[in-house]
């Protein structure tokens, strides 16, 4: 009996014996795992990453190389019109992309507003920051530029009102630019087209600068506007989150709504009525020469905006580019 119970009571330690191999097996290759050769190289990183370091640094080192320097004279009389690019840089537009201002049909209170702001700006007079806000294709932009050219002709004002168009992406430049400008002797309208922020988007904080409120504030040379299809910039859903987050809901909103109290002046539009809509696409068939019995052209602006949903002037032009093509006549003025 006492043979057996040796023999027993040895198994287990052979069995311990036999196992003990097996974790110093195991030891080496949880080290190897945990080796620093394991890791990635540096040249595994994102390429679009690297890339976005590499613009962050680019724009940090021409903030630390000061304001840019004032646009040269002969580059200012090559154009009436310019596209302002984020690197300092002022791209002449040779030939603007407007209607003539007669073919605004259904905007005439705003029509007489803006000429009447922009004219006293272009003489020297005071005058107001505007934001031109509402409808869908009811000539916001087709607007700004056509008083541009219209005041731009006067006698007096000779050419040396300049219409500068800054792209929304790139509002943060703003201050850099109201340096440009500020030495200049011409006026400027810096026009930005659908205007709207969405999100954490902060880059409003730089216009809010430029429009009031900066050190240095917005240049007696330099007036600001805008269009947006929204009366206060922000979406209201965005508007209502933050209210419903903040410990002082009225506060919360304060900030972002103030943006459009600092333009001066405000032009709504609205949708047109049926007979606008029509005398839109007769005014544009008259100044194109577009000759067509009058009820049928009545019968067909209707059914194309009834197609299309909605009566504005951007559909009346839409139409009356169909009806050119149909007809082979070339949108050249008569």
């Amino acid at each position: 009996m006492a043979k057996t119970t040796k023999s027993r009571s040895a198994r287990p330690a052979a069995k311990s014996a036999a196992r003990k191999p097996a974790k110093t097996v195991a030891k080496p290759t949880a080290a190897k795992r945990r080796s620093p050769a394991a890791a990635p190289p540096a040249a595994a990183l994102d390429g679009a990453l690297m890339e976005r370091i590499a613009r962050a640094l680019e724009g940090i080192s021409s903030q630390m190389a000061g304001p840019s320097a004032p646009p040269a004279a002969d580059v200012l009389a090559s154009a009436e019109a310019f596209i302002w690019h984020p690197e300092g840089r002022l791209a002449p537009v040779p030939r603007v992309s407007r209607v003539d201002l007669s073919l605004l049909q259904g905007v005439d209170r705003m029509r007489d507003t803006l000429i009447e702001n922009t004219e006293r700006f272009a003489t020297g007079l005071p005058a107001n920051n505007a934001l031109l806000w509402g409808a869908r294709g009811m000539g916001k932009s087709s607007l700004v530029k056509a008083a541009h050219a219209y005041v731009n002709a006067r006698e007096d004002v000779a050419g040396r009102l300049k219409l500068i168009e800054i792209h929304r992406e790139d509002i943060e430049s703003l201050p850099a630019l109201m340096t440009l400008l500020r030495a200049s002797d011409d006026r400027f309208i810096v026009f930005c087209d659908d205007l709207s922020f969405d999100g954490n988007d902060a880059s409003y904080k730089s216009l809010k600068a430029v429009l009031e409120g900066g050190i240095e504030g917005r240049p007696d040379n330099v007036i600001l506007y805008a269009t947006s299809n929204r009366r206060h910039l922000l979406p209201r859903d965005m508007m209502e989150n933050e209210r419903s987050t903040a410990i002082n809901p009225g506060e919360a909103v304060e900030e972002k709504v103030s943006l459009s109290d600092r333009f001066g002046l405000w032009l709504g539009f609205h949708k047109c009525s049926q007979d606008e809509f029509l005398a839109m696409v007769r005014g544009y068939c008259g100044h194109f020469g577009i000759a067509i019995d009058d009820a049928q052209l009545e019968h067909e602006a209707l059914e194309w905006s009834t197609t299309r949903g909605s009566r504005s002037g951007r559909v009346a032009w839409q139409f009356v580019q169909d009806l050119a093509g149909r007809l082979k006549v070339r949108l050249d003025a008569k």
